[in-house]
């Protein structure tokens, strides 16, 4: 009997969400949400629905939903993009601070991920992490064709920029000026946190599922969500945090097809993007990381931060996976402070050249 029959997938899914239950024990062992006071009774979650919003096609005509703050003419463009089981508004306390700092100074664009928020659903083939290094490209060119461009990534989404440096080192000779990588990794993920915490045959099965019978998990929702979600909750937070975050970030996760979910597992856990440290080996970088991240352990962003020699290494003290939501006045001083840096060495180096041209043209 195989292991899909023993788990009895096909023949009833509550014995799959009691194992899966198990799947994450460990996890939920290590750290469980813990509610603190009500510090966002007021907040606005709801804002990104306001912001404008366009649809960029990706190279297999997956369309990717796009918001835009600030002046289309701005000087300067930021792309956010967001992690695995996320959508673009896990930038949220990002978008409302950093609007307000940068004013008309920037433009900010936000994306969802393929198979993620309002975006299309992608062919199981694609969802690697190398096309999404694609897919931010196609962001890249059609939201900035032109001007400098500062990429800031979340988990995935931090992978996401490390793989469009590899397949696309030219971008980075001059169009993009700074990156910021939070809570993630250039390889790794098999050997700790998420990897670890995934290695196990109810996992396999899934994953197995999804590519004879995806109609029947997406059918299982409940039970494939008992399996992957105790994981991702457990690791979001360090601290106690407000329960209307939780139910913010909770929805977030509940949302993503789980198709989606279990698709992305396999390239997540087998990324290696090391390649992409020495095109970004000049460029300004911001590495942020929780020291309680269960996810995407602290020691994993000190070893990415060391292959960048522009790198500002963050620690940020009891912080949990999903750190921009957890602390988000901190994260948003550190991506400033990432743009603050690129765009002065930016015109240091134009000024450079202009005073170099003009050197010349007087010797000549």
């Amino acid at each position: 009997m195989n292991i899909l029959n023993r788990l009895g997938l096909f023949g009833g899914v509550a014995g799959v969400a009691a194992i899966g239950t198990l799947a994450g024990l460990n996890a939920v062992k290590a750290a469980t949400t813990r509610r603190g006071p009500e510090i966002y009774a007021s907040e606005d979650f709801t804002v990104f629905s306001r912001d404008r919003s366009r649809v960029v096609t990706t190279e297999d005509d997956v369309p990717l939903l796009v918001r835009e703050v600030g002046p289309a003419d701005a000087p300067l463009t930021v792309i956010f993009v967001h992690g695995y089981c996320l959508r673009m508004e896990s930038w949220h306390f990002q978008r409302t601070q950093l609007a307000h700092r940068w004013g008309d100074s920037a433009r900010m664009v936000f994306y969802d991920q393929r198979g993620h928020g309002e975006s299309g659903t992608p062919a199981v083939e694609s969802c690697t992490i190398a096309q999404l290094g694609r897919d931010l490209a196609a962001v890249v060119e059609a939201t900035a064709p032109s001007g400098p461009v500062v990429l800031v990534g979340h988990s995935m989404g931090g992978m996401t920029i490390l793989a469009m440096a590899r397949q696309f080192p030219e971008l980075f000779d001059d169009r993009v000026i700074g990156v910021g990588l939070l809570a993630t990794t250039a390889a790794g993920l098999n050997k700790s946190g998420l990897g670890r915490n995934l290695n196990n045959p109810v996992i396999d099965a899934f994953r197995l599922a999804v590519r004879t019978a995806p109609g029947v998990v997406q059918q299982a929702r409940g039970a494939a969500r008992a399996i992957i979600s105790p994981i991702l909750r457990a690791a979001s937070y360090g601290t106690e945090v407000s329960p209307r975050l939780v139910e913010f970030s909770d929805g977030m996760l509940s949302d993503v097809s789980v198709v989606t979910v279990v698709n992305f597992l396999e390239s997540l856990e087998l990324h290696d993007e090391s390649e992409a440290l020495p095109v970004l080996g000049d460029v300004p970088a911001l590495v942020l990381c929780g020291d309680a991240d269960m996810i995407i352990p602290f020691s994993s962003s000190k070893a990415l931060a060391a292959g960048l020699s522009r790198a500002e290494l963050v620690r940020v003290r009891d912080a949990g996976h999903l750190v921009e939501l957890e602390f988000p006045q901190v994260t948003s001083d550190a991506i400033d402070r990432l743009v603050r840096r690129a765009v002065s060495r930016r015109e240091d180096r134009e000024n450079a050249a202009l005073v170099g041209g003009l050197e010349r043209t007087d010797v000549g």
